[in-house]
């Protein structure tokens, strides 16, 4: 059976093809505006026909919607993953599993998956910087989220006067890896860079306590090249996690809502 794994964000979008346990190439494109036959066109045309898509979606019911229908129009079925007790290997801490992000959840799951028996700080940077502690046996400790490194930015950039007229148009130079920029410009950008990459070395020491160990960080999202280089914490940065944890999930038939139709610090 063909399966198309697919990963849908805020804002940006990846899909792969999983076909007999092996994975096609990785795609990944910004999904802003997208219609259904956008869906259709970029998912669903190939060599190889897709019997059935395996989702992932924090972008809400419009763009579930547009995707359910390419898919029926393309003869697939749909199953979009919700977030189970336990699932993959991994144990939901939260009182409610469903308050947990389908995201973060499955992000855990590919994870733990590729790092199995290791503590583990599974850090997202998009939209929103999400970091969930997940133990060495699969346990779900919690997590945290905070804006991510560009909403930092656009935000404080929307909501000042002074800053916002001084930052228009400055360039965002960096003299090496230095916090003080040079530029107001510069200086927004590199304090919000520092600001995750603070955030996640403090997760990882509080982290360390609870669980006896300190665990690795697991990078994922579009922002992170902007941010690994900043940390202190020792990571690997795994761009399709969470494609890599949805083929966990595919693999073991994890249950959910159907509708017809890593590279290494040096």
């Amino acid at each position: 059976m063909t399966v198309l794994l697919v990963d849908i964000g805020n804002s940006r979008i990846k899909w792969a093809r999983l076909d007999g346990g092996s994975f096609g190439p990785r795609r990944a494109a910004a999904h802003l505006g997208w219609s259904r036959a956008d869906y259709g066109r970029r998912l669903f045309k190939g060599a190889r026909t897709v019997e059935l898509a395996v989702v992932s979606s924090v972008a809400g019911p419009h763009v579930n919607r547009a995707l359910a229908a390419a898919a029926r129009r393309a003869g697939a079925s749909v199953r979009f993953v919700k977030v189970p007790r336990r699932g993959g290997g991994v144990t939901v801490g939260y009182a409610e599993p469903w308050r947990l992000g389908v995201d973060r959840f499955v992000a855990a799951v590919g994870a733990h998956a590729l790092f199995a028996g290791v503590p583990l700080c599974v850090v997202g940077v998009g939209t929103a910087l999400t970091i969930d502690l997940v133990g060495a046996d699969g346990r779900h400790r919690g997590g945290v989220i905070i804006p991510g490194p560009t909403l930092m930015v656009e935000t404080l950039l929307d909501r000042t006067h002074g800053i916002r007229r001084r930052a228009q148009g400055g360039r965002a130079v960096v003299v090496g890896r230095s916090l003080f920029g040079r530029s107001t410009r510069a200086g927004v950008v590199q304090g919000a860079r520092y600001a995750a990459a603070a955030t996640i070395d403090q997760a990882v020491e509080q982290a360390g306590r609870l669980v006896g160990r300190r665990p690795l960080v697991v990078l994922t999202g579009g922002g992170a090249p902007a941010v690994r280089g900043l940390l202190r914490s020792h990571w690997v940065l795994v761009p399709d996690l969470v494609l890599r944890g949805l083929g966990v999930l595919c693999r073991a038939q994890a249950p959910g809502r159907t509708s017809q139709g890593p590279k290494r610090r040096r």
